[in-house]
């Protein structure tokens, strides 16, 4: 969902290009529709699109990627379309004119927000929050880790391997509640990309790290 804005579009791409089955939903079709057509034109290869709803309803996993004033809009009209799937949600909850300073709500983080807007039938993931997206629409290699978080572990390792098709490594982050951590965080990287002039700053976690155990 929101497939047209740049998170969206440039994941899409990624994703596409890794083989994937990729469907682009929008509030609008008709964008929905451009956007899956010039993928196609370039990439060469099929992109479905339509409307969040009917996406959603088509879909076995759903990806929200919108501005956080559209969020609860957007996860309302794909709520029944959703029950029983996988819903990974990219919303930072920034609040322009102040996207330097942190602002949770008061569920404790916008991921929080969605499961309780979209209820227990649903499994919501967090990701993606700390990439920048203009660096995400080209062919680079991202010198970014994408923390991922879901109380169940078999969803993060859904969301990790579709990060590692994106170009990217995944990194289990625990709980849904731990995204405010990189909800948060994203504020806090804005600041620094205005305060340093760094063009798109991100995370990467240091250490050796060994793979989570199964189970």
């Amino acid at each position: 969902m929101g497939g047209t804005g740049k998170l969206g579009a440039a994941l899409a791409r990624r994703w596409v290009k890794a083989g994937l089955a990729v469907m682009i939903g929008s509030r609008d079709a008709g964008r929905a529709q451009a956007s899956a057509a010039a993928l196609t034109q370039e990439l060469g290869l099929p992109v479905a699109a339509g409307s969040n709803r009917a996406t959603a309803e088509r879909a076995g996993l759903i990806i929200v990627t919108v501005p956080y004033a559209a969020h609860e809009s957007t996860l309302t009209e794909i709520r029944a379309a959703a029950a029983g799937k996988l819903v990974i949600d990219t919303t930072v909850p920034l609040m322009p004119p102040k996207v330097m300073r942190v602002q949770l709500p008061p569920e404790g983080s916008a991921a929080m927000r969605a499961q309780q807007l979209l209820g227990e039938t649903v499994t919501v993931a967090a990701a993606f929050h700390s990439v920048a997206a203009h660096k995400l629409a080209t062919d680079a290699v991202i010198d970014c880790d994408v923390l991922v978080f879901a109380d169940q572990k078999e969803a993060r390792t859904r969301v990790v391997r579709l990060a590692q098709a994106a170009g990217l490594r995944g990194l289990h982050g625990g709980a849904l509640a731990n995204a405010a951590a990189t909800e948060a965080l994203t504020s806090v990287l804005i600041f620094i990309n205005k305060t340093y002039g760094v063009d798109g700053a991100g995370i990467r976690i240091t250490g050796a790290l060994q793979e989570p155990a199964e189970g």
